[in-house]
């Protein structure tokens, strides 16, 4: 038996046929945390360290925030 996921894990955005996946950067593809701040939720590189992810990949969108698609911030203007 599966037990659903922890909705902490960042399982929100429908990836196919309705089902739920992790949120993952647009940009780059490495999945995100939720952090909420003041009532508004961004998503996060996990452990972001001066502009590298967690695998340690110098990324331009390490270090931004990132909407519920995972569109970094830094290119939402675009």
């Amino acid at each position: 038996m599966m037990y659903p996921s922890a909705p902490q894990h960042g399982f929100r955005r429908g990836t196919r046929d309705g089902q739920q996946g992790p949120v993952t950067c647009t940009v780059c593809g490495c999945r995100l945390q939720a952090s909420t701040l003041a009532g508004e939720t961004t998503w996060q590189h996990f452990s972001p360290m001066a502009g590298r992810d967690a695998r340690g990949c110098l990324i331009a969108c390490a270090d931004a925030a990132h909407d519920a698609t995972g569109r970094p911030s830094v290119y939402a203007a675009a």
